[in-house]
């Protein structure tokens, strides 16, 4: 016997009472989480498909297609949860273009055709697990406490579960066994609720995960990261030879010339080779300033020396555009310097488009992270129409959060205001 008077054959460990509890609760949620997505998928695809001849159908598929989406998002954070596990990847195909085309692109993704498979499959697995816990539980409850009940049961010519076994007409040992039979399925059911949490479990980790599609589609980003890196700097390299070629060179060669024309002078005629050394003073502090200028644009000695917030905070103050800079990190704690320098990139970038195109009279930059990525959001108050389409400014932000498997956000109606949203995975933290 234990402390507490508790048969010792009967005291569950700490650890499998918590997985019973999680266990149980997973199972008993599951009945009316399965029984919405059962309607949601027989009376959508069946009302989808009974008039997608006349295309109301389509639309009724993709929300449908939409919803059990949804409901496997939350099957599989339960699941998850229950198990205390995490399932194998699954993938959705990404959404290519909107109305007919991206009602199409749902119905040929084969994850959603699973997660419908899952919704109608899912209901009587789910519905068997419910009914087998709940009933174990209850039952083995109800069997421990008989001795406390009993009394109020009609009697009849049977005294109790013993005398229909057996004949034998006893009342103390029928509540002896009745107990007795609570204790075994009390004791039991640990193991009982860890199959049936196994079942479920397995039945979500068949449909609702996609190990192969998932790392298919992983080396596919990958790949187009890579291409995207390599094609950001060539574009980078590119602007640069250019930026170099048509400033600073022609700053030193105007500067070589100069110092020529003075070094013939100095001898017969000093007095004219002074203002062409004062020329070319000029020409070589323009030429400092455009190489300090350019390699702000590509890696600032401030944002190495002293954070992304100094580095934002300098750009700001050299935009032509008021701008407002809030930066929310960690203290003492810095992103990892692929992060720093794209998030420097990003803001910088949209700064310069904001004072060529936008006509903004005031700017916000606002970085902060949101769980496994860093935010950088840029908004301004101009005349919005921006757009990320190829051969626009946006598109070189595209490519470069492409190549730190990031994504861009374009919020740009016509009218404005103008917010651009890019989402930079969080490489990992480093010690300020």
């Amino acid at each position: 016997m234990s402390e507490e008077g508790i048969p010792a054959a009967v005291v569950v460990p700490a650890p499998a009472v918590g997985a019973v509890r999680r266990g149980l609760r997973y199972l008993v949620t599951g009945l009316p989480l399965g029984v919405l997505a059962f309607v949601v998928a027989i009376a959508g695809f069946a009302a989808g498909i009974s008039t997608v001849v006349v295309w109301v159908g389509l639309p009724i598929l993709a929300g449908t297609f939409v919803l059990s989406r949804r409901l496997a998002d939350v099957e599989r954070r339960a699941t998850e949860a229950a198990t205390g596990r995490p399932l194998p990847p699954h993938h959705y195909r990404p959404r290519r273009g909107r109305g007919v085309i991206g009602m199409l692109g749902r119905l040929a993704d084969p994850q959603c055709w699973r997660d419908l498979l899952h919704a109608v499959v899912g209901f009587p697995v789910r519905l068997a697990c419910f009914v087998i816990g709940v009933a174990w539980v209850v039952t083995g409850l109800g069997a421990t406490l008989y001795v406390l009940w009993e009394w109020s049961l009609p009697r009849g010519e049977r005294t109790g579960l013993v005398d229909v076994i057996t004949g034998v007409a006893s009342r103390a040992l029928d509540v002896a066994f009745t107990t007795l039979v609570g204790l075994v399925l009390l004791a039991t059911t640990p193991w009982v609720v860890r199959g049936l949490v196994a079942v479920r479990a397995g039945l979500a980790r068949g449909l609702l995960t996609n190990r192969t599609a998932a790392l298919r589609a992983r080396t596919e980003q990958l790949a187009a990261g890579r291409r995207a890196a390599v094609a950001a700097e060539a574009a980078t390299l590119r602007r640069l030879e250019r930026d170099i070629h048509d400033g600073p060179q022609q700053r030193l060669v105007r500067l070589t010339m100069d110092l020529e024309a003075a070094d013939r002078r100095l001898d017969d005629d000093p007095e004219r080779a002074r203002p062409l050394i004062a020329e070319a003073l000029t020409q070589t502090r323009e030429a400092l300033a455009e190489l300090r200028a350019l390699s702000r644009g590509i890696a600032p000695p401030v944002l190495a020396d002293r954070g992304l917030a100094a580095a934002l905070a300098a750009a700001a103050a050299r935009s032509t555009v008021p701008v407002s800079v809030e930066v929310d990190l960690p203290s003492g704690e810095r992103p990892a310097a692929a992060v720093e320098n794209t998030a420097y990139f990003v803001v910088t970038e949209a700064l310069t488009n904001v004072a060529k195109h936008s006509g903004a009279t005031h700017a916000t930059v606002d970085v902060r992270p949101h769980r496994a990525d860093l935010v950088v959001r840029v908004t301004d108050d101009g005349v919005g129409g921006a757009h990320p389409a190829k051969g626009h400014g946006l598109s070189g932000l595209s490519e470069r959060l492409s190549a730190v498997e990031g994504r861009l956000e374009v919020a740009s109606p016509e009218g404005g205001p103008t917010e651009i949203t890019a989402w930079i995975p969080l490489a990992g933290l480093e010690d300020a």
